[in-house]
């Protein structure tokens, strides 16, 4: 089963650039390599920061070019998203608790997307409601795989301007995660740096982002932007083994 995953599209009204850089040429580039080398993927996941804004316009220009994919893509939200002007655009890809999230059952498993969003915050934030959500859905699935697709990332990276940014008061997600010993990677975004490694037992994979990335520095407090090449992954989830590969689609 091939699954792909990109991150923090951030983009913005029509006409404006980002840092420089023209946001949704380089998601429809994205958008294109995907569809062209990986049509055969069972799921398109994008781990939030759909737009720089939060403004309306945005997710149009999203939802015209989402619209002509031939693939599947699941939207999520991070900190630049406006939960109310995503939803009014794409009211299909909310829940019936009012977030972004869904489980989707696969023929090789099931993937879980987490809306972590704390509305006006950077930091991110799983409430009462979203755990318990969450808690329902790992239990209906103890007998079959499960990847976790999130925006914040839930523990530090040893970057000291990202681990203040991350998902607070993480400890009822890692409870959960712990307890479910199928739950096999946790994928996230946020922090504009390709990250993996391991967080109390559980492999993840943080994701840069198709605009700009954050500089590598493990000093300093505040973030400086860097413009290393974007990229997006390409998971292949087996019964027994996950291998996940990232393709730089532009120089």
């Amino acid at each position: 089963m091939k699954l792909i995953h990109i991150s923090d599209f951030h983009l913005v009204p029509a006409g404006q650039m980002l840092l420089g850089l023209d946001p949704a040429a380089r998601m429809d580039a994205c958008l294109s390599d995907i569809e062209r080398f990986h049509s055969d993927a069972a799921l398109v996941v994008v781990s939030g920061d759909l737009s720089e804004t939060g403004g309306e316009e945005t997710y149009r220009i999203l939802k015209e070019r989402v619209s002509r994919s031939p693939l599947p893509i699941r939207l999520m939200l991070g900190n630049h998203d406006v939960r109310a002007n995503f939803a009014a655009v794409f009211p299909d890809q909310m829940s019936g608790n009012g977030f972004a999230q869904a489980a989707i059952d696969l023929p090789r498993g099931r993937v879980i997307t987490l809306d972590t969003l704390d509305d006006g915050k950077v930091t991110g934030r799983l409430c009462a409601t979203r755990i318990s959500w969450l808690r329902e859905r790992l239990e209906e699935a103890r007998d079959r795989p499960v990847c976790i697709f999130m925006h914040h990332p839930p523990a530090r990276v040893h970057i000291p301007a990202l681990d203040r940014i991350g998902l607070a008061e993480p400890e009822g997600f890692f409870d959960l995660v712990r307890g479910h010993d199928n739950v096999r990677h946790v994928f996230a975004g946020h922090l504009h740096r390709l990250v993996t490694g391991n967080w109390q037992g559980v492999p993840f994979t943080i994701l840069r982002s198709t605009n700009h990335q954050t500089a590598l520095d493990f000093v300093s407090e505040k973030t400086s932007n860097a413009f290393e090449a974007p990229l997006y992954s390409i998971i292949f989830a087996e019964p027994d083994s996950l291998v996940i590969h990232f393709h730089q689609f532009q120089d």
